[in-house]
């Protein structure tokens, strides 16, 4: 039987009808663009009587009946105005085109881009913040990361900068080991070389991660301004201490937060520590709290290396002298082991006879040791004594009458110090790119932020005691007799350097001697 043929209202339809929808949005675009003046007025009168039926209701009763007398006065005092009502209508026409305006989306959540990546972390996290044994877990495979992710934020370049997360209750979050673990999976996921802070609320079962910004390398050397037996160490986060300190950068004087070190009678950490790699900075820290301490104190320094760092200390007023060499390491430290015991018996004796101290026991001695490992190997294949053997008396008894102790070494010569060095320097500093284990070992408990493995000289953590762990940034102190330094940095130390003897003063122009105000009123103005 042959077919017959589909009527053409069949084979024809979906062409027409496809035309048909054309020819529609055409003119619906066509009509939007020729009424678009007239729906952004409708939607700003729209926005206008949403607005003005709010204040209404927020109006308390006993004020509407005046609000409602001024409103009738206004609208009179249009209507009988020469083109009154027309310019209220221009004015009301006006303010409803700028509310009903089209605005630019508001973005309210991440882009693709960043969804893959918190994903990513959330599936990364599942293997730390699950168990079999849990019923409604809320890490899973596949899960929602959107019910433990509260608060998040990227930077431009699409990483993470700030992420609050929830885990399960029974987190071993009391465990050191444990939170190491996250922290330093949320340190690879979230990007290398930035410095991450993490703050556990283990009460709440939350982590706080933010992505924490570098501390400034421009604050050189200069007279800051602290109290007696106050040094700085160096400057850091402005929420990790409660005081701050002017300092001058660039020119213009600023505030910045110090990390302050107490010495003397009353500190309980009369004795610092800094370790670090070379070219880390514990030279340049050194030589900024010789610069500080000489302008109430004296100062002794024993430089191991042998490099010369501290040349521009030599001859100086208040520098007892600077010792490269093992015998002046010797004779010096057993002098200041001698004046340690000198001040403690002159201090005993004043006290049992009912007086002060004397002056002689108050000024501050500062012994800066620069690597006493490599003289204690040479002490050794002479067959003499340790120099840090001279340590104990100024370390043992040295904070009250006024002996300070600084003791800097590397990383790998730490096994070299002595105990006594170890147990008396309670203030440590760690500078340079360290791991955790190196931190810990020598500060005694892990940073709250993950160290950055490229740093600038200088740059690490401090803890005074048992205080907490802060960034620290050292002041810029280098060696003025190097080339390599800048002339702004070299100017910035001589500057602090007490003068020679030797050396010519500069000569300041004498003003004329005025006895009274009278005298000054009655001497005549040059030019």
């Amino acid at each position: 039987m042959a077919r017959r043929p589909l009527p053409r209202i069949l084979t024809s339809g979906s062409a027409q009808i496809a035309r048909s929808r054309e020819i529609a949005r055409t003119a619906a675009d066509s009509a939007t663009d020729v009424l678009h003046p007239l729906i952004t007025v409708t939607r700003g009168l729209r926005k206008l009587a949403a607005m003005a039926r709010s204040k209404w209701a927020a109006t308390p009763k006993e004020r509407r009946g005046p609000t409602l007398f001024f409103v009738a006065a206004c609208v009179l005092a249009v209507a009988v105005v020469p083109y009154g009502p027309l310019i209220a209508l221009i004015t009301v026409m006006a303010a409803a085109a700028w509310a009903g305006r089209a605005r630019a989306p508001v973005r309210t959540g991440p882009d693709e881009a960043e969804v893959a990546r918190l994903k990513a972390l959330y599936e990364a996290l599942v293997p730390y913040f699950s168990a079999p044994e849990d019923p409604a877990p809320l890490y899973a495979h596949g899960g929602e990361w959107s019910k433990v992710f509260s608060h998040y934020a990227f930077d431009e370049g699409g990483r993470l900068t700030r992420l609050h997360l929830t885990y399960p209750a029974y987190f071993t979050d009391s465990e050191a080991q444990s939170r190491a673990r996250i922290e330093r999976l949320l340190h690879a996921k979230s990007g290398r070389g930035r410095e991450y802070r993490f703050s556990w609320d283990e009460e709440g079962n939350q982590l706080d991660m933010s992505v924490l910004p570098a501390l400034s390398t421009s604050i050189a050397a200069q007279r800051f301004v602290t109290g007696p037996g106050e040094s700085v160490l160096g400057f850091t986060d402005a929420d990790a201490v409660q005081r701050t300190l002017p300092v001058t950068r660039g020119g213009t004087t600023e505030q910045a937060p110090p990390v302050i070190w107490r010495t003397g009678p009353r500190s309980t950490e009369p004795h610092l520590l800094a370790v670090g790699e070379p070219g880390s900075g514990t030279t340049t820290l050194l030589r900024s709290l010789a610069l500080q301490a000489l302008q109430h104190g004296d100062v002794l320094v024993v430089e191991g290396s042998g490099t010369g760092e501290y040349a521009c200390l030599t001859g100086r007023p208040g520098v007892i002298t600077v010792e490269c060499g093992l015998a002046g390491a010797l004779a010096s430290l057993e002098w200041a082991a001698r004046e340690t015991e000198r001040r403690l018996i002159a201090a005993n004796r004043a006290r049992q006879a009912g007086y002060p101290a004397p002056d002689n026991t108050k000024r501050p001695l500062w012994i800066l040791l620069d690597r006493p490992s490599v003289l204690g190997h040479v002490a050794a294949a002479d067959g003499r004594m340790d120099p840090q053997e001279l340590l104990q008396m100024p370390l043992r008894h040295g904070r009250a009458v006024h002996v300070t102790v600084v003791v800097a070494e590397q990383f790998d010569s730490t096994g070299a110090l002595s105990e006594t060095v170890w147990t008396h320097t309670r203030a440590r500093v760690v500078l340079g790119a360290a791991g955790f284990d190196q931190i810990e070992a020598v500060l005694g408990t892990a940073p709250r932020t993950t160290p950055a493995t490229d740093v600038p000289p200088g740059r690490g953590y401090a803890r005074l005691g048992t205080g907490p762990v802060l960034r620290l940034q050292v002041p810029a102190a280098p060696d003025p007799f190097d080339d390599a330094t800048s002339e702004a940095h070299r100017q910035a130390v001589l500057d602090l350097l007490p003068p020679r003897p030797d050396e010519p003063q500069p000569v300041q122009p004498a003003a004329a001697p005025v006895s009274s105000p009278a005298q000054a009123a009655a001497v005549p103005a040059e030019g």
